[in-house]
């Protein structure tokens, strides 16, 4: 059973990232298996997902589902020492930031498993977020950093990593995004929301930091209320953080509506035709850029830095939040650089530098 590269996956985001890696490997004649810890336990979702990214149907799933972080980090690492015990993979890779992500390092680093980070050293520098502790964690403890942005070879190095473990090789997430760029369709997203011909906006609100606390969500209800006098907007959202913003008077207005969460080439299809998109999560700010769309992003840091100074994203406040998007829709899309290596072949040569390592090792 042994020596098959394994990927561990535990939420939407690391299969974006995952799918062209496993496709590449694939190609090279490689054995493969797929981990799904289950850290994201909507299965419809999980199974929407993984369908749409053309992802091989998970080898096992742990169902760990949600959790406090340490329970979530402890139920990942219980599960995944198991696995990796009965399997003794070749190589396990690791995607992203999620607890899933450090709790299969930790693991795998105990038992002498080589490890391979996909999106190693991007850092917000803000400790007060879990996915800072998880990237800071996961990336000593890996034997291959696989870098999507130029700045975090410097963090990397920084921190003591070595040049040699360190591989720029841009980012898989686009080679996603430029895979299926055909397929999204903003006219049938327009559509299915009874849009018309109307501009709009589209919010994702995760971060505790925005939705957990009623007196916060009650300020950035009022910004989303602001916005919604001049525009549609369009929030998928989870029942996690639902309560708490529909309770500070979200749906008052008919200009904004909340839907479920969307699978990946529905979500897609609906930025690619918006004016304007507003969001507390990583990888949006990046999807946003290639696409074009502005994106205001409601955080007071980002470990995506390369989407300000080279793409259409923006950091703002819950203040000034209503005004910035007003704007950024009269300014119209993005029309600069898009950073180095977004070439849609990030997949391929991570699949090399991994044929090659294990074939030296």
């Amino acid at each position: 059973m042994g020596s098959a590269i394994t990927h561990v996956l535990g939420a939407r985001p690391n299969f974006v990232k995952a799918a062209p890696v496993i496709r590449a490997l694939g190609a090279l004649g490689h054995e493969q298996r797929v981990i799904h810890t289950g850290q994201h336990y909507d299965e419809r979702m999980s199974d929407v997902f993984f369908v749409q990214l053309g992802l091989p149907k998970p080898d096992v799933n742990l169902g760990v589902g949600s959790g406090t972080q340490a329970r979530q980090t402890a139920d990942v690492l219980v599960g995944l020492e198991r696995e990796f015990m009965d399997i003794s993979p070749s190589m396990v890779v690791v995607y992203g930031d999620v607890n899933s992500t450090v709790g299969a390092a930790l693991a795998g680093a105990k038992l002498g498993v080589p490890l391979a980070h996909v999106e190693a050293g991007l850092r917000s520098f803000d400790n007060t977020m879990p996915e800072e502790i998880n990237r800071r964690l996961t990336d000593q403890l890996c034997d291959l950093l696989f870098v999507t942005s130029p700045e975090a070879i410097g963090h990397l190095a920084r921190e003591g990593r070595p040049v040699s473990a360190m591989h720029f090789v841009g980012n898989p997430m686009i080679d996603t995004l430029l895979a299926h760029l055909d397929k999204f369709d903003a006219a049938a997203a327009r559509h299915a929301y009874g849009l018309g011909e109307r501009r709009y906006v589209v919010a994702t609100l995760h971060r505790p930091a925005n939705v957990d606390d009623p007196a916060r969500a009650a300020e950035l209800v009022r910004a989303l209320h602001e916005v919604a006098a001049e525009l549609d907007v369009i929030i998928p959202l989870h029942p996690r953080g639902r309560a708490t913003l529909v309770g500070a008077g979200l749906l008052d207005t008919d200009r904004i509506q909340v839907v479920d969460p969307l699978g990946y080439i529905e979500f897609m299809s609906l930025v690619r035709g918006a004016a304007a998109i507003v969001t507390d999560s990583g990888g949006v700010q990046e999807e946003t850029t290639l696409l074009r769309v502005p994106c205001l992003t409601l955080r007071p840091n980002t470990e995506r830095p390369i989407t300000l100074t080279n793409g259409s994203n923006r950091l703002v406040t819950r203040e000034e939040l209503a005004a910035a998007v007003l704007k950024a829709c009269d300014d119209g899309p993005y029309a600069g650089e898009l950073p180095p290596l977004w070439d849609g072949h990030a997949g391929p040569r991570i699949a090399g530098v991994i044929t090659h390592w294990l074939a030296n090792r």
